[in-house]
């Protein structure tokens, strides 16, 4: 039987990090709590979490900064919790890799669907079936997605990418020429029960471009008023 999933929990309140505590072990997760951004990169490196749960106001290092540190070794979902719940917060919390982001105060019933939403979108690398298809696979100038091992290799090397991005990437590549409106694609990508806004997807379509120049045979296309596509030239 498989161990229960671990959720770091990075709150410098601790009624409210006992409280969100509280609720997931109710769900049969494993939770550890960290009061500072110093606490929570020393867990997060030991403890290998399934999912980090990450307020952004904290002591010492705050939320953004332990984000980031994060996404330099490990594509592991993150969760932001925050009281500021202005648009630039939002967009740079997703441009620096968070896979939702979560506005104080919440329900915690709401964190616990958020919760288990990420964890059922991610899939980490190692536990990806070890059969590869070409179905899996999207091939063009330059470019490799393996959704099977969740890998983008462009011009020859590997590049890094959250799920989500990878996913986006996969999709309307896999979909060459085909208009999506950034509503369809957050009901593909993120599922119905995602309460993001299409802003996430912009953000998305906007690293991968800065990972993945355009090439002569195709490009991530702009269709203004409507949405995205990935244009794939004969």
């Amino acid at each position: 039987m498989a161990g229960k999933q671990k959720i770091l929990i990075v709150d410098d309140d601790e009624n409210i990090a006992e409280l969100i505590s509280l609720y997931l072990e109710k769900e049969c997760f494993e939770t550890h709590i960290a009061p500072d951004g110093a606490a929570a990169l020393s867990l997060f490196h030991s403890l290998s979490p399934d999912l980090v749960l990450l307020d952004l106001m904290l002591p010492h290092v705050d939320g953004y900064q332990v984000c980031r540190e994060i996404r330099k070794s490990a594509q592991t979902p993150v969760i932001m919790l925050s009281a500021k719940g202005e648009v630039f917060d939002k967009v740079l919390g997703l441009e620096l890799g968070a896979d939702d982001y979560i506005i104080k105060p919440f329900e915690p019933k709401e964190l616990v669907a958020r919760v288990r939403a990420v964890l059922r979108r991610y899939r980490p690398q190692e536990a990806a079936p070890p059969a590869r298809t070409d179905t899996d696979v999207v091939r063009c100038e330059d470019l490799e997605i393996s959704l099977t091992n969740y890998a983008v290799r462009y011009e020859g090397r590997p590049v890094e990418m959250p799920p989500k991005e990878l996913e986006l990437l996969y999709f309307i590549a896999s979909h060459p020429n085909q208009v999506f409106t950034r509503e369809q694609l957050l009901d593909h990508i993120w599922g119905y029960e995602y309460a993001g806004d299409t802003r996430t997807v912009d953000v998305h379509i906007k690293r991968l471009r800065e990972k993945l120049k355009d090439k002569p045979s195709w490009s991530i296309a702009t269709v203004w008023g409507v949405g995205y596509k990935f244009d794939l030239r004969a």
